[in-house]
């Protein structure tokens, strides 16, 4: 593949994920991908991260594998494994032996959820060789021109058994995202879902409250992700109350004594 005309913008698209651009990360986003070099999204739950991936793959031309990384995800999940198949052991490709195989882009949505192997099948992909080795079959591929290995995870989920060690953090170019400024956010729901933009606002004034929350009663205040199921809800005919519960409140929390907390928050936020 041509990776001058993989790279030139097609803005025009109209089928693109949309996506608002919060600074220049579709710049760096595309820079590392003519330079070959894997890009590591850190930022918290629901702010736009696997949108982002998306957007980029579709503005470059380029398929996309995501796997979203769990406590049981082994090295084996991403690379294959024989299975029996009409009687016969044949070996069958994992998702990022696909996309190392075809080109493309692979997302690893959450990476510090896998297994500790997982990390390390990745080293060989992630500097100047770029290869996978597949020692079950004997194979090493060669990753194409065209393949680009992104992963993610939240930092405020760090603990000391899941984190990213500094050798494999190092390896990868790193883009942080937070939640969208609050106008821009607004903005953002309001077309996402149809939702008027002065409700939008409203909803997103309430969500900088409950960030404000983040680390003292709540693990992670409400996301952009919540925000436009909450406008959803209200579209489709939901009171303001009951939507906000069912999607900026019990997503939150099991705790009852912090529910009714955070209800009494709406109603000072919102009267």
């Amino acid at each position: 593949m041509n990776l001058a005309a993989v790279v030139m913008r097609n803005e025009s698209q109209a089928d693109l994920p949309f996506y608002q651009p919060q600074g220049n990360e579709c710049e760096l986003f595309e820079a590392a991908f003519r330079r070959r070099l894997p890009v590591l999204l850190k930022g918290p739950t629901g702010c736009g991260k696997t949108r982002f991936v998306a957007h980029m793959a579709a503005r470059l031309g380029l398929s996309l594998d995501t796997i979203a990384c769990h406590d049981d995800l082994t090295a084996a999940d991403l690379t294959g494994r024989y299975l029996i198949k009409n009687n016969e052991t044949v070996w069958t490709d994992g998702p990022l032996t696909r996309a190392v195989r075809r080109g493309g882009l692979c997302y690893l949505d959450e990476v510090v959820e896998a297994r500790k192997d997982v990390t390390v099948v990745l080293h060989p992909l992630t500097d100047d060789r770029r290869i996978l080795p597949l020692d079950r079959t004997g194979e090493t591929l060669h990753a194409p021109d065209d393949f680009m290995l992104v992963i993610s995870y939240n930092p405020g989920y760090q603990s000391v058994l899941k984190t990213l060690k500094p050798s494999t953090r190092q390896r990868f170019v790193a883009l942080s995202f937070d939640y969208p400024e609050p106008e821009a956010e607004a903005a953002i729901v309001a077309r996402e879902t149809g939702v008027a933009l002065e409700t939008a606002r409203t909803l997103v004034r309430l969500a900088g409250r409950l960030r404000e929350l983040k680390g003292q009663d709540l693990e992670e205040g409400a996301s952009t992700r919540l925000l436009v199921a909450c406008a959803n809800l209200l579209v489709a005919g939901l009171k303001r109350d009951e939507a906000i519960a069912a999607a900026l409140i019990e997503p939150l929390t099991d705790d009852p004594d912090v529910k009714a907390g955070l209800l009494d928050l709406v109603q000072v936020t919102l009267g």
